[in-house]
Formats: structure tokens, sequence, C-alpha cells
């Protein structure tokens, strides 16, 4: 592996990884059909360029995602890198056109079924093994127990992962066949909730802490010091306006950017540029500010967007840039920021 990116601990467990890390919901063709040859040239330049994270889930392409990524990595030294899937979801076999797909213009003919039971967590476990055709899972996420997904099923559905799926996690980690167990939600409530109910070693957290907004500095991040677990935040880019800038079209949580949103994006790209630091780099290591944050996981759908994401953990981030972010008023007071590069 060719860069040095920095690693940091997951939680109390005896599990590092790599600050950088790619994120797996674009290999199941999230929004775009990716071709096989391209999906896993991306795979390969992202173990090449030294990221040594990796995260999927069944949802992504309902399987196909855990394909891609095991078709590369179980050809490499298992030592030299740190996977992680989830658990929630199970695949079944469906008929195509029976099959939702959702934002996924592509996926394996398999249908989704919730279930955060004790007995779907340990089979979800075994099945991820099959499709990454590899025997180790190092981090296993509980997916999405948020109001997004179940709206008023969210009580029984935390119900349901506290008394089955936390247990199941707990006993594969107790067992030593997963280092560290946590949650991958987009909303901050459900971590919190965790957190006061379970003892997890990380949380995934995507689009929520970011250089746009810094949600849980008031309970989320201190209960976290409190406890010691560790975050992989995912999303920095807030779904690319904080890589592409307010350009006509910037996508901002999955959707056209409102216009509100664009010109806030406007005045930090401006500080950006007068301390002459890509928008960008500053987005991408905005979190590890944070000392629980223990990596920021990244999509990419080509080789070339790795290879900018690594550059961007290299780049010096000045410290009067974080200051002047604060000064107009577009970083929150209690937000630390880091002091990089991290490659």
């Amino acid at each position: 592996m060719s860069s040095t990116l920095a690693r940091r601990r997951v939680g109390r467990s005896d599990c590092d990884v790599t600050v950088l890390g790619m994120g797996g919901a674009p290999l199941g063709n999230l929004f775009e059909k990716l071709p096989d040859e391209r999906a896993l040239e991306t795979v390969e330049a992202a173990y090449s360029s030294g990221v040594g994270h990796f995260d999927m889930a069944p949802q992504y392409g309902h399987g196909d995602a855990e394909h891609r990524f095991g078709h590369v990595l179980r050809n490499k030294d298992r030592t030299s890198f740190t996977l992680s899937t989830k658990v929630g979801r199970l695949l079944r076999p469906a008929k195509p056109e029976n099959i939702k797909r959702g934002s996924f213009k592509h996926t394996l003919d398999f249908e989704i079924v919730h279930d955060y039971s004790y007995d779907a967590v340990m089979r979800s476990v075994e099945d991820s093994y099959q499709r990454l055709g590899m025997n180790r899972i190092d981090i296993a996420l509980i997916h999405d127990v948020d109001v997004a997904h179940h709206g008023d099923d969210y009580d029984a559905r935390f119900k349901e992962a506290i008394e089955g799926a936390v247990p199941a996690l707990q006993e594969l980690r107790k067992a030593g066949v997963i280092k560290a167990i946590g949650i991958g939600v987009n909303e901050v409530e459900p971590c919190v909730r965790f957190a006061k109910n379970a003892e997890l070693d990380c949380y995934m957290l995507a689009g929520r802490y970011s250089l746009l907004e810094q949600d849980g500095l008031e309970e989320l991040f201190p209960l976290a010091e409190d406890q010691g677990f560790s975050f992989l935040i995912a999303g920095p880019f807030k779904s690319g306006i904080l890589a592409t800038g307010a350009k006509p079209g910037a996508m901002h949580n999955y959707r056209p950017a409102a216009p509100e949103i664009l010109e806030r994006v406007t005045r930090i790209s401006e500080i950006c540029g007068r301390h002459n630091t890509p928008l960008a780099a500053a987005a991408i290591q905005f979190p590890l500010g944070q000392s629980r944050v223990a990596s920021v996981v990244t999509g990419a759908v080509r080789p070339q967007e790795i290879t900018q994401n690594v550059e961007l953990m290299a780049h010096k981030v000045p410290a009067d840039l974080w200051a002047e972010l604060r000064r107009e008023g577009l970083l929150n007071e209690a937000a630390p920021v880091p002091s990089g590069p991290f490659a």
C-alpha cells in the first residue's frame, strides 16, 4: 500500500481503523448502475492507496456490494485491513418484479426483510461471510434503527434491537468472533438512546456531523467521552456539496441543495479559498477534530475519487481557516478542530 494514513482505535476494543475509510453504498449501485469492472478497480485503488477500512451492508445492492468488496479483499492479507458490515436486514430470494429497490439502480434479486432479533442477527453475520467469501468480520453495526426508516414502528424496532440484536452481537464480541460492535444510523437521537441502553464500541453516524452542521455536540459526544465509544463519521461531503461547492445542481442530503445551504457553503468556500485550502479538504478532515472519531468514511465510484480523498487527507489545513470560520459564525464554537494532515 502506497500511502500511510493515520490510524485510530475503535472504542475500547482491540480494533483500529485508518482515519479514511471507504463506504460501500455506491458499490451497491446507489443512484447509478456501476459496471463491475470499475467497482472492483475502485476497491483495488482504495487498498493500494492505503485505505484500510471498508464498510458495507447487505442492503447495498441487496448483497451486491458485499460480493464486490469480497471479490477484491479476500485475496489480500487479512491483517492489513478492517472490515465492517451491518445487521438488521435479511435478504430473501424474490421475483425481480416484486423487489423494492429504492435508490439502488440495480440489485441482486433478493428482497429485504427487516429483522433485529437475536436469531436474525446470527444468520445475517453468517450470510455476510458467504457473500464476502471471507470468514471474519471486524465490526458489526445494527443498521438503521431510526425514525426515518421505521416511522411509528421505531420504538418497537428499538426494543427488538435492544433485546435481540445487541445481546447477539455482545455474545459474538465476547467470543472473539467480532472485534467491535455498534449501530449505523443517519440520526443523532438513536445514538443517544442506544448509548444509554447498551454497551457498544462505535456509532456510524452519517451526514450529521460535518463542516456544514455539528449535531450531537451537547449530549452525544459527551456520552462518548464518558463511555469511551468511538464514531465512524460517514457522509462528510453531505451528499456532494462539500466536495463540489455551491454549484448549480449541487446535492445536499440526497436532494438538490436549498438556497440557504448554497449560501452557507459559498461563504465557507470563500474562506477556504483565502487560506489556499480546497473545500473538500476542510470537509473531510473536520470530523477528525473530535478525539472520539476513529474514521471518516466516504463513498467512491471510480479510482480517481479514492486518490483525491487520500490527497485531501494529506493537505495541511491552516489553523487560521478554522478560526475565521468561527469568527464568521460558520462553525460551532464548541466543535474541536483537527490538527492534521492525516496522510
